[in-house]
């Protein structure tokens, strides 16, 4: 396999605002990514790249999309005990598949807001409904197996299904119901699902969430695996000045122009790393 692949982390909402301010400043600098062979999305990132490909949207306007109102988003909240719960079944897992069914145990039990009212929303942040044309990948993890899942054009799930399914955070979000099955955030894999990118000739990961642990391999660590199996890698994550403005809620409507807003400055250090690996330099 080779060309370019864009690999796009989970972060909430302040994930959203943050990668997609980063798209912008790479692009205003020259260095656009926004032409990437295949764009890799978890959660957060599922959202920037079904915008980013689906054609309508411009670094440039995606990006003022996240410093508009944030009307028909819905405030979620992770509380201390979800944490907690998240945490110790991190620590206590032998392997992603069963911190992903001790997780979708927790998924499955929440009270969350109902399936259809979720959906709405992701109906609402995506520009179109349809698969684009180039490979889009969506991560995801079946709620009672703890299966990793990657939907794609071909796989027979709508988009909008596979990007709910994606962001469906556990204990705050639904599971989202594909035929038979329920499945939830992509993050419960991995922050960033890097691994997918492996054969590429470049690939850049933008990481909201740049840490690992336990079962939960790292954005860095897999940036170092693809390197050195032969690719050219850039990772990017937030800097101080940057999780700052992201706040500790990354589920509030609220953060999301800030952390725009302080990605499009953070990028202006990491043009000249991008440009190379973009082949751009």
């Amino acid at each position: 396999m080779t060309g370019r692949a864009l690999v796009l982390g989970g972060g909430g909402l302040s994930g959203i605002g943050w990668i997609a301010g980063i798209l912008y400043g790479l692009a205003e600098a020259g260095a656009d990514l926004s032409d990437a062979d295949t764009v890799i999305g978890t959660s957060a990132g599922s959202v920037v790249g079904a915008q980013l490909t689906s054609g309508l949207l411009t670094p440039a306007e995606l990006y003022e999309r996240q410093l508009a109102a944030p009307v028909g988003e819905i405030a979620g909240h992770l509380g201390p005990a979800a944490v907690i719960r998240h945490a110790r079944a991190v620590l206590t897992s032998r392997t992603p598949e069963d911190f992903g069914r001790t997780i979708g145990h927790v998924a499955l039990a929440a009270d969350t807001p109902d399936e259809a009212t979720r959906r709405a929303v992701i109906e609402g942040r995506l520009v179109s409904h349809r698969w684009p044309d180039r490979p889009l990948l969506v991560t995801a993890v079946h709620a009672t197996t703890g299966e990793f899942r990657v939907f794609d054009r071909d796989s027979g799930v709508g988009l909008v299904d596979a990007v709910a399914a994606s962001c469906a955070v556990p204990g705050v979000w639904p599971p989202v119901t594909v035929g038979d099955a329920r499945w939830i955030d992509g993050g419960i894999r991995s922050p960033a699902n890097a691994h997918l990118a492996e054969g590429y000739d470049s690939v850049v990961i933008l990481a909201p969430i740049a840490t690992g642990g336990g079962v939960l391999t790292s954005a860095r660590a897999q940036a170092e695996s693809l390197a050195a199996a032969g690719s050219r890698v850039a990772l990017i994550t937030p800097d101080r000045a940057t999780r700052k403005a992201m706040g500790r809620d990354s589920l509030n409507p609220s953060h999301r122009a800030p952390s725009a807003r302080a990605g499009r400055e953070q990028a202006a250090g990491h043009v000249a790393e991008a440009a190379e690996v973009w082949g751009q330099a």
